[in-house]
């Protein structure tokens, strides 16, 4: 049995490379066990032989960063829209809760309404067969 050639920085960089390239196809980001997996390696032995490239793709590891205005107006829109799903949801729920009351009350009155209406005409249950 023959063992493949040993894989080189380059052939990880290149299959890196076509995984970024796919990312704007897929919506999906590169990750370490994806490349291991493209490679045929184990994701360990990828993290082992290549820990600088793995670097590059865990999340701690970030490009350039935007600059500090666009990050504070970012995480000001963040916020805001968070404070206004929460306010959503909380009405949600608190609609939600009033909507099983009213069917829960609307059940007993159809409830007692048939009892009366059967007295009201004599109705008389006969007993069911046993199934």
């Amino acid at each position: 049995m023959t063992q493949p050639p040993p894989l080189t920085d380059t052939d990880v960089r290149a299959a890196l490379d076509a995984m970024h390239r796919e990312t704007a196809t897929t919506g999906r980001r590169p990750s370490v066990l994806g490349l291991a997996q493209r490679l045929g390696l184990p994701n360990t032995t990828l993290r082992r032989r290549f820990p600088e490239i793995c670097a590059e793709l865990t999340p701690g590891h970030t490009t350039p960063a935007a600059s500090p205005a666009t990050d504070v107006a970012t995480i000001r829109n963040l916020r805001r829209d968070n404070a206004r799903l929460r306010r959503d949801n909380h009405n949600l729920t608190a609609n939600l809760e009033v909507a099983i009351a009213n069917i829960q009350q609307l059940t007993l009155e159809v409830h007692q309404l048939r009892e009366a209406l059967e007295h009201a005409r004599n109705v008389t249950r006969l007993p069911r067969p046993p199934r």
